[in-house]
């Protein structure tokens, strides 16, 4: 039976993809106590594509931007899910820290990042708002646009 953040999600018309496996030397997510961090998340879509790709001012919009940080937290949600089998134990989304492959001079990290951040809320409700850092980075893995890691507080 699909618990109250599954069904937020379902009417949200998102489908959690299967988690991307780690392509280097790390995990994808480690619990310690009540704290669950999830490492970082490119922006690929349900396909395996990057949803945006290359720099934030030097070819993709802030609007495009937003749209690969949400893709981001999708795929956080996605690891989440695969590390608690029940997101309702989800008890806080405590940070997000999102890192946005920017040329030099681009200054809205902060607006493509609440793409992630509006997600959170949107899918936990007061629980997903949280702390958060955004970096603008001269590059990305695969030239990814976007890239967000979280901290949750679970039960």
């Amino acid at each position: 039976m699909p618990g109250v953040v599954d069904k937020k999600l379902a009417e949200l018309g998102i489908v959690l993809p299967t988690p991307a496996a780690p392509v280097a030397n790390y995990v994808p997510f480690v619990r310690s106590g009540n704290l669950l961090i999830v490492s970082g998340q490119l922006c690929f879509d349900a396909d395996g594509k990057l949803v945006a790709k290359g720099q934030l001012g030097a070819g993709v919009s802030i609007d495009d931007g937003a749209k690969a940080a949400r893709a981001c937290a999708v795929n956080l949600i996605a690891h989440l899910k695969s590390a608690l089998g029940d997101l309702d134990k989800v008890t806080r989304v405590v940070r997000l820290g999102g890192f946005i492959n920017s040329a030099p001079g681009f200054g809205d990290g902060p607006k493509v990042m609440n793409g992630a951040s509006d997600l959170m809320v949107a899918v936990f409700g007061d629980k997903g708002r949280h702390a958060r850092t955004t970096i603008g980075v001269s590059a990305l893995p695969l030239d990814a646009a976007v890239e967000v890691e979280g901290a949750f507080e679970v039960s």
